[in-house]
């Protein structure tokens, strides 16, 4: 485990053991796991747009994120977006929950909680948010403890992102059966990004989940090489939120210029 992973975990213990992540309250919009699955399967350049402030690798990302929340929401969907994925981790990623219920109702998308999840409390949180789909990592969690969290997502209606780096995790995230297995572009240790790498991943994930490709998308040529390796749908994330028009931006990953 890398030290920032580390790091980012022993913050999200210190959280919890001072009982964070109770129920926010009842979802404006409900959580709807079979609809985040099913957007990602439509025909198409299918696009997991990303929502985040910062990061440990890039440092501050979307400066006012909390006042922009709604405004990309609309950006989004009228980018043709599949869905949302909104980082509400506080510590290392600036992000805060409350954007998945704004995020979820003005763009009426179905929303990933991208998050670092290690309790069913935690996912008790998620549905009280309306996400529709949470984010596991295979290296946070323990084999058993990624699939009883699968199991406990299930049984909550919750689609599962599980996120794999190297053929070796994409095994373990494909013994759990997810929704949608993501593999990360991006090394833990260096933070840099290889999508040639990535792309010879493709071929490791089994049929059954959706094939997603994370990290270090920039242009419509990186979606072009990816979806010829195999992947079904692409998270994109700084692409989007440093482009002058984020809608605009989406479209031109997708083609549609």
């Amino acid at each position: 485990m890398t030290d920032a992973l580390t790091q980012i975990l022993a913050a999200k213990q210190t959280r919890l053991s001072r009982g964070e992540f109770g129920a926010f309250g009842p979802a404006p919009r409900p959580t709807d796991g079979a609809r985040f699955t099913a957007a990602l399967r439509e025909p198409g350049v299918r696009i997991l747009a990303e929502l985040k402030a910062r990061s440990p690798s890039a440092g501050e990302i979307l400066p006012g994120a909390d006042g922009k929340v709604e405004s990309f929401g609309l950006m989004y969907r009228r980018g043709h977006a599949a869905a949302i994925s909104i980082v509400t981790e506080q510590d290392f990623f600036g992000g805060n929950p409350e954007w998945l219920p704004r995020a979820k109702n003005i763009s009426g998308l179905p929303v990933l909680m991208k998050d670092f999840f290690l309790t069913e409390r935690q996912l008790d949180f998620a549905v009280s948010l309306g996400a529709d789909a949470v984010l596991l990592i295979v290296r946070a969690l323990s084999p058993e403890s990624l699939a009883s969290m699968r199991a406990a997502a299930r049984a909550r209606g919750l689609a599962v992102v599980v996120e794999a780096h190297g053929a070796l995790e994409i095994r373990h995230a494909a013994a759990v059966e997810p929704d949608v297995l993501g593999v990360n572009a991006r090394d833990l240790t260096s933070f840099t990004t290889d999508l040639t790498a990535l792309a010879a991943m493709a071929k490791e994930i089994p049929p059954g989940p959706v094939r997603l490709a994370e990290s270090g998308i920039q242009t419509r040529e990186d979606i072009a090489m990816l979806a010829a390796a195999g992947f079904e749908a692409f998270l994109v994330g700084e692409a989007l939120l440093r482009a002058e028009d984020p809608g605009e931006a989406l479209r031109e990953l997708q083609g549609r210029q």
